[in-house]
């Protein structure tokens, strides 16, 4: 394995590889602010890569127009294709300096809303917010850290529900186990925040009964006390946690004592005006007060959507959302009488007794279960939607950001590009190009309901605020809101953090996940487009080239990648310019690792980590034109997080061999021909591309996951012959006639009776008919009944 991946200690964690990550301090909540020099170079790198590619144009085309007559048609077609891959490529990095430009802007004039703002704004406010995690096969402790996370957020009412998608029937062993431990956890972090409740309580209503006009340092001190409670609760919590990972220490520093910290801060600051003999007024005193109650007073449940045959049973993440959300603010019936269970809508006036009632509330917050918060998350952003400069903002988001002290090599860089991708993110809200991304959001539901799709399947009305049609169902999402007017807006702060894939296997189950459908909303983006034509809401050119960029750059930099590792360009293409071109993007690329805590040669590692990745991106790519071209939906795959190493399927290990083995023989048959410059470059690519496949995938690791694949390939496992039916069916039982009913033959033939029965009670009527003996009923209802 490559460095003992696969190998755990004995806490369960993984081992630490040789270049993984030491730091495990997370960068700060504010970015740092901007040098007026890095403004300046942001908008010089843009103009030179422009400048760049246009004189590399003009020469390669001017040289194919004067000297194209003498020259071979192949020479011209390898000009027109090197001088398309060349212009994609530098569009793509264009789109990267001005993304970038965009964020540091906004870094430098981002302020932070003082605390006691945020109080008084929420002091009196009714809203609610419901805080969705989809679950499906989870390790129990990393969805503990993140129920948690959003169970501890400040805010005045807080609903968290765990969207369970795991199906109970049929598993077995430690999968049961795990959904079991799963379920248990709601009702283990109820109880534990009941005391720390309870005692916030008891203080805001002391204060309430005393209601002193005019508070003095007792008031602060009884206030301090409160505070000095809540935060040993928490420090005690933490001292009783086990440290096993990068994300438990997470949980332990940044959740857990982060949280205290600033609770002491506050209890400091109300000892000192205690001791000199002031107080905050009445109305601060009651805000603090409540602000630990709201800390404490999160309600938890979970919902298991494949328990009821009404709501939709497709696996994928975005109708198990869409289904909780589509019961919100109803009252509804448990119909078991069919055999299946169904949910029947009660209406507003109808006074029988509800089995199922589900809360409604006019923010969600959609959490991935490997994600957590940090403590202030929900005041901040929802009092970003509630200003009224905001209020066409449908969805705000802090991009998240990676868990620091990645144990492997893969994980730290997968990491070091996840950082990148959050300036990217706060970078496009500057130019009106926001994407949502699915890992944490603070959404209206008002919005949601403006995009709602209702269709009718097996007879249960279905209703879709989420679209599935594709599996990067986010981006689709933030297209159709945009369709219906509708803004996103990135939060310029790091509250979010959310779990990088850690080994090889699992890291190709998400990027071609990322890599495919960007393609099939193209079709959507370009009616947006159409539709706000002419309004003061029109696409601008910015944000036209921003989010197609987004939506389809992995297509043209893939295939531009490939005919350049691939094919044999002639020598006299490569130019000075087009290095010139790609420069500034490596040295801002560089800066911005160096900003983001990583190592400035981090470029080079995430150039090999690209190129070994080539073949899982293509994937995605032909996976998007597949369904374009069929029509048929991809099935969503859901990203590996449990423990243990994820094994690769064995093309994608192969191909990184391919890649190399091609691009050393390109080396030594350029370089003997006299063509350096190609030499130079297939070298350096063979290069990073095996320093990458050591480093990240492992050669031992490689092998055993190529073996596992031939293997599966020629193994074909042997079928278990089928129970026959008479051993399913229980003849004392009895006959479940609203079933019969409502199913008609589908159950009948389960539940009723064999089909060898059915014949041999036809021969038997056909007999007696024959005989005469039923001469004095109706042979055609008889037989027709039969």
């Amino acid at each position: 394995m490559a460095g003992g991946v696969d190998e755990k200690t004995q806490s369960g964690s993984r081992r630490r590889q040789w270049g993984a990550e030491k730091r495990s301090e997370p960068l700060a909540i504010m970015h740092s602010r901007p040098t007026p020099l890095a403004i300046v170079w942001a908008r010089a790198a843009i103009l030179i890569t422009v400048l760049a590619w246009f004189f590399y144009m003009v020469t390669t085309i001017a040289r194919l127009f004067v000297e194209g007559p003498r020259e071979s048609f192949v020479f011209q077609v390898q000009t027109v294709i090197y001088g398309l891959t060349v212009t994609a490529l530098t569009f793509s990095a264009l789109m990267y300096l001005i993304a970038r430009y965009g964020a540091l802007v906004r870094f430098r004039g981002h302020r932070r809303t003082p605390r006691a703002l945020l109080d008084a704004h929420f002091a009196e406010s009714d809203d609610a917010v419901t805080v969705l995690i989809p679950s499906y096969d989870e390790e129990p402790e990393v969805v503990r850290y993140t129920l948690w996370s959003a169970a501890l957020q400040e805010f005045p009412e807080i609903r968290v529900v765990l969207l369970i998608d795991d199906k109970a029937e049929g598993l077995t062993g430690p999968a049961l186990e795990r959904l079991e431990e799963t379920r248990g956890l709601l009702q283990e972090i109820s109880d534990e925040l009941e005391a720390p409740r309870l005692g916030a309580i008891a203080a805001l209503q002391e204060l309430q009964d005393l209601a002193p006009a005019d508070p003095g340092p007792e008031d602060a001190r009884r206030a301090a006390q409160a505070y000095a409670d809540a935060a040993s609760w928490l420090d005690a919590f933490a001292a009783n946690e086990t440290m096993h990972d990068h994300m438990s220490e997470f949980f332990i520093d940044q959740v857990l004592l982060g949280l205290s910290s600033d609770l002491r801060l506050t209890k400091l600051a109300l000892e000192a005006a205690a001791e000199q003999g002031s107080s905050p007024d009445f109305e601060r005193l009651t805000q603090l007060h409540r602000r630990l109650v709201w800390i404490f007073s999160a309600s938890l449940s979970s919902f298991e959507r494949k328990q009821f045959a009404s709501l939709s049973q497709e696996p994928n993440k975005a109708m198990n959302i869409n289904s909780y959300i589509s019961l919100m603010g109803g009252r509804f019936r448990i119909d078991n009488s069919t055999g299946e269970r169904l949910l029947e809508r009660l209406g507003s006036h109808d006074e029988a007794e509800a089995d199922l009632e589900i809360p409604d509330s006019r923010y969600l917050l959609t959490l991935d279960a490997d994600s957590q918060l940090l403590r202030d998350y929900c005041v901040r952003l929802v009092y970003l939607l509630e200003q009224p400069e905001n209020e066409r903002v449908a969805v705000t988001q802090t991009p998240y950001s990676s868990f620091r002290g990645a144990p492997t090599r893969i994980e730290r860089i997968a990491g070091a590009t996840t950082d990148l991708q959050h300036i990217q993110h706060q970078g496009l809200t500057y130019f009106d190009a926001t994407f949502w991304v699915g890992a944490n959001a603070v959404i209206r539901k008002e919005a949601l309901a403006d995009i709602a799709v209702t269709e009718t399947v097996g007879g249960f009305e279905i209703v879709t605020y989420v679209q599935d049609r594709t599996v990067i169902e986010d981006t689709e999402s933030s297209v159709d809101l945009g369709l219906h007017g509708w803004r996103l807006e990135n939060y310029p702060e790091r509250l979010s953090y959310s779990a990088t894939p850690p080994d090889f296997g699992s890291l190709i189950v998400q990027r071609r996940r990322w890599a495919n459908g960007g393609l099939l909303i193209m079709p959507k983006f370009l009616e947006m487009i159409r539709s706000r034509r002419g309004t003061p809401e029109r696409v601008r050119l910015t944000e036209r080239m921003l989010r197609t960029n987004y939506m389809a750059s992995l297509t043209w930099a893939s295939f531009g990648l490939l005919f350049l590792l691939f094919f044999p360009f002639d020598s006299r293409l490569l130019s000075p310019l087009v290095v010139a071109a790609a420069l500034p993007y490596f040295i801002s690329m560089g800066a911005d690792l160096r900003e983001s805590g990583h190592r400035v040669s981090d470029i080079f590692r995430i150039y090999g980590f690209n190129l070994v990745l080539l073949p899982v991106n293509l994937a995605g790519v032909l996976k998007s034109l597949q369904q374009g071209i069929t029509g048929q939906k991809i099935p969503f795959a859901r990203t590996p997080k449990v423990t243990g190493r994820t094994a690769a399927p064995a093309l994608y290990v192969v191909l990184p061999y391919v890649i190399i083995g091609f691009s050393v023989f390109t080396a030594v048959r350029d370089y003997q021909v006299g063509n350096i410059g190609n030499a130079i470059f297939a070298a350096f690519n063979a290069t990073m591309a095996a320093w990458a496949l050591l480093s990240f995938v492992g050669i031992r690791a490689s092998i055993v996951d190529a073996v596992l694949g031939v293997v599966g390939w020629l193994f074909v496992p042997e079928k278990k012959p089928k129970p026959k039916k008479k051993d399913l069916v229980d003849p004392d039982a009895r006959v479940n006639w609203q079933a019969i009913l409502y199913h008609g033959d589908r159950r009948l033939r389960r539940d009723l009776v064999r089909a060898s029965d059915r014949r041999r009670r036809i021969a038997n009527v056909r007999s007696d008919l024959s005989s005469g003996e039923a001469s004095t009923e109706k042979p055609g209802v008889n037989a027709g009944q039969s």
